[in-house]
């Protein structure tokens, strides 16, 4: 009698589930989920976002001012075409950036509950970066998909009208609807006519990835 009454008492952890959605209306059900994908207790976005300038990607290829150094231990070749190479070199999480408003309802009851919620607004979410970016947009986007074999977009939008039914325990429900952005480590790096490469140039890139909701409880 005692185990069981020590049994009743226990509460279960907080959980956070980021549900992604199609083009279509994603639904939870209540009491078997839809396939979800574990994340924090609250949303990413800051401190994590807050240094990072939007659209960050460069949309010109300018060359560096700096003489390329000679290399005695080259052996003579065909010339190269001066280019900017673009190396990833780490994959990291993904990031939820918000499109619109947070949403959020309480259930004041003692039993689970259903809420639904519906986006309000519709946003446009490109890549966002930090560091320096000295590709396009869409070469950055290329070598981070072949190097991880995952599928991105130079921008992504999310759009009004779409529609999550998510049960809730007695607490308060938060949702917000948005973009989730890939995070991942990368260089570029200057290639001389004479095929010497210059300086890297550090960058972390958050590219976007998938349309979603994002989902976490309060007290």
């Amino acid at each position: 009698m005692r185990n069981s009454r020590a049994a009743s008492l226990l509460v279960g952890p907080t959980l956070a589930i980021a549900v992604l959605c199609t083009a279509n209306p994603a639904f939870a059900e209540d009491p078997t989920p839809a396939p979800t994908e574990a994340v924090e207790t609250a949303p990413p976005a800051d401190p994590e976002e807050s240094d990072l300038i939007e659209g960050g990607a460069g949309e010109v290829e300018t060359p560096p001012t700096e003489i390329p150094p000679k290399d005695p231990q080259v052996p003579q070749r065909e010339p190269c075409e001066p280019h900017y190479l673009w190396e990833s070199t780490a994959n990291h999480k993904k990031y939820h950036k918000g499109v619109g408003p947070t949403h959020s309802n309480y259930n004041g009851t003692s039993r689970r509950a259903k809420s639904e919620f519906t986006s309000e607004v519709t946003g446009e979410v490109g890549i966002a970066a930090s560091g320096t970016l000295k590709v396009k947009a869409g070469a950055a986007v290329a070598e981070i998909e072949q190097e991880y074999s995952v599928q991105l977009s130079v921008k992504l939008t999310a759009k009004t009208g779409n529609k999550i039914t998510v049960g809730a325990p007695p607490k308060y429900i938060n949702t917000k609807y948005g973009v989730y952005r890939l995070k991942t480590d990368d260089y570029s790096q200057w290639v001389y006519a004479n095929c010497i490469k210059g300086v890297k140039h550090s960058a972390t890139p958050y590219t976007p990835n998938r349309i979603g909701w994002y989902i976490w409880e309060t007290h």
